[in-house]
């Protein structure tokens, strides 16, 4: 059985609700270290169902369609935290005048 089974509508939403909530908090109090543990959430999920993937064997067909679809939400989840994460950590960077981790997406702020 998966741990989290985000084919599930409710769990998606509220997986991407608690991600949402991250971001803001993290925007809010200018810590980027807040979307940084959602990201370390979302890859931790993303193993664990890859690690399930592999253990369960063929006479577990409707777990590995199940963990298939979620693993692409985990990769969805993980995209879009670390994108935030990178945008919280630009703005505290700029709020304490000191060096951000990854000036490449300098761009893509400038035009948010």
């Amino acid at each position: 059985m998966p741990v989290l089974n985000l084919t599930n509508p409710l769990v998606a939403l509220l997986c991407l609700a608690a991600i949402i909530c991250a971001i803001v908090l993290g925007h809010e109090i200018k810590r980027a270290i807040v979307p940084a543990i959602a990201l370390l959430l979302s890859i931790g999920i993303l193993v664990i169902h890859t690690l399930q993937l592999f253990v369960f064997v063929d006479s577990y067909r409707e777990y590995q369609i199940i963990l298939s679809t979620s693993m692409m939400y985990d990769f969805a989840f993980v995209l879009v935290t670390y994108i935030s994460y990178l945008w919280v950590d630009d703005i505290e960077a700029k709020h304490r005048n000191k060096k951000s981790i990854d000036n490449s997406l300098d761009w893509f702020w400038s035009k948010i």
